[in-house]
Parts: structure tokens; C-alpha cells; sequence
């Protein structure tokens, strides 16, 4: 089985992010293809994206060609074609946990994708607070916290050991360190130890590496000059 993982800013793209650590923190071979943002009048684009999917976003998987797209099916996929990593928690109830907070993380917290996009490079504490964010803010450390609790025995991690909802979870960690978010002390702790990951410090080597400048992830930062 050949896979392809089609990528964007590893600065920015934070949907990107997950599958790419996903993959890497748990040694499944895959072929990286990063395509770069573009600005279309105001409008974020991905050029060559149309190559792999006519869905028009990142990320991308290939598998032997043909397209998983959308960051939560791949991971999905992935979890179906390696069961023998155990992608997903082992114990029905922590599952059905892990599949729920990665689902909110999919379709919620839009206060903090919209005030507080990633943006690896960047240092902007304080910026981005606003009391929608804010919530979100204790929301995902009520979450990190409970998770912590209730099946977090026997590493530092949300379900101990490294599952889907760590990589789901990882962009986050991101934002909360970019932007100086104060958390409690468990989901601190959790937030260091996924910073502790090796793909987690490999992608970020790699997001410190690029020199791009997207208008759009960038509302707290003055463009370069040209």
C-alpha cells in the first residue's frame, strides 16, 4: 500500500497537521507532497490542489491513488487499514470518548479557529481573547482535563499512550502557545507533553522553516516588506 499525503503550510494549516503527526508519531510510511497557500482577491487557495481532489482543500491522502480527503475520514482510514497500531483507544468506552472529542474539535471552537489561527512562528500573547474564545478555551481544558482523569493512566497523554485524539488535539496545543493562553494545571501538562512529541517537534522544525506570509493567518502581525 502506497500513501500520499498532500499538505499545506505547516505553519498555518493546522488541518494538515493532524494526519501528517498521526502518521509520523506512530511510523506509518507515507510520500509528502506540501502545496502552498495562495490569495485569490481575499479568498485563501491552495494551488495544485486540484491535481489530488476536487474538493479543493488540504489535506489529501492517497491511498495507491485513489483520494481520502478531509483530515477526520483519514484518519478514519488509516485506523481501518492499520488496526495493528491501535489508532483509536482499545477499550470501548475510551473509544466512544476519543471518536466524541475529536468530533467536536471538528465541527466546533470557532471562536478560536477564527481569533486565534495558527500560526507556529508567531508570539502574540494575550491576542485573540475575547470571551467566545474564552470559552472555547475552558472548554477544550474541561475536555484534556476529564479525559486526563478517566483514562489517562499509563502515560502523559490524553488516553495514556498516543491515539488519534492526541494528533486531532495537537494544532490546539499550538494556538494555546503562540497566543500565551493560561491553563489549569492538568491541561497544561497535557499541552507540554504533547509539545514533547517527536512528529510534533519535527513539524514545528519544519513550520520555523518557512518564510511564507499568509495575510489571512496573520491578523495580529505586520506584513513584510518587499
Amino acid at each position: 500500500m502506497k500513501l500520499q499525503l498532500v499538505i499545506g503550510n505547516k505553519n498555518y494549516s493546522s488541518w494538515s497537521m493532524r494526519p501528517w503527526v498521526l502518521l509520523r508519531e506512530t511510523g506509518i510510511d507515507f510520500e509528502e507532497t506540501q502545496l502552498k497557500f495562495g490569495d485569490n482577491q481575499g479568498r485563501l487557495t491552495v494551488p495544485g490542489i486540484d491535481k489530488y481532489s476536487s474538493a479543493g482543500k488540504v489535506p489529501v491522502l492517497l491511498v495507491d491513488g485513489d483520494p481520502v480527503w478531509d483530515s477526520l475520514a483519514i484518519a478514519e482510514t488509516l485506523a481501518e487499514r492499520f488496526p495493528d497500531k491501535q489508532l483509536w483507544p482499545a477499550d470501548a468506552k475510551a473509544r466512544a470518548y476519543a471518536r466524541s472529542i475529536c468530533a467536536e474539535m471538528h465541527s466546533g471552537f470557532q471562536a478560536i479557529r477564527g481569533k486565534m489561527p495558527m500560526n507556529i512562528r508567531g508570539r502574540h500573547p494575550g491576542k485573540g481573547l475575547t470571551l467566545e474564545s474564552q470559552r472555547d478555551i475552558d472548554r477544550v481544558a474541561a475536555l484534556w482535563t476529564e479525559c486526563r482523569s478517566r483514562f489517562g493512566n499509563g502515560g502523559s497523554l490524553l488516553f495514556g499512550r498516543f491515539t488519534i485524539a492526541d494528533a486531532y488535539y495537537s494544532p490546539v496545543v499550538m494556538r494555546f502557545q503562540t497566543y500565551g493562553v493560561k491553563l489549569p494545571p492538568a491541561a497544561q501538562a497535557y499541552g507540554d507533553a504533547v509539545l514533547a512529541l517527536a512528529a510534533v517537534r519535527e513539524w514545528t522544525d519544519g513550520a520555523l522553516r518557512e518564510t511564507e506570509f499568509v495575510p489571512e493567518d496573520e491578523p495580529y502581525s505586520t506584513p513584510p516588506k518587499k
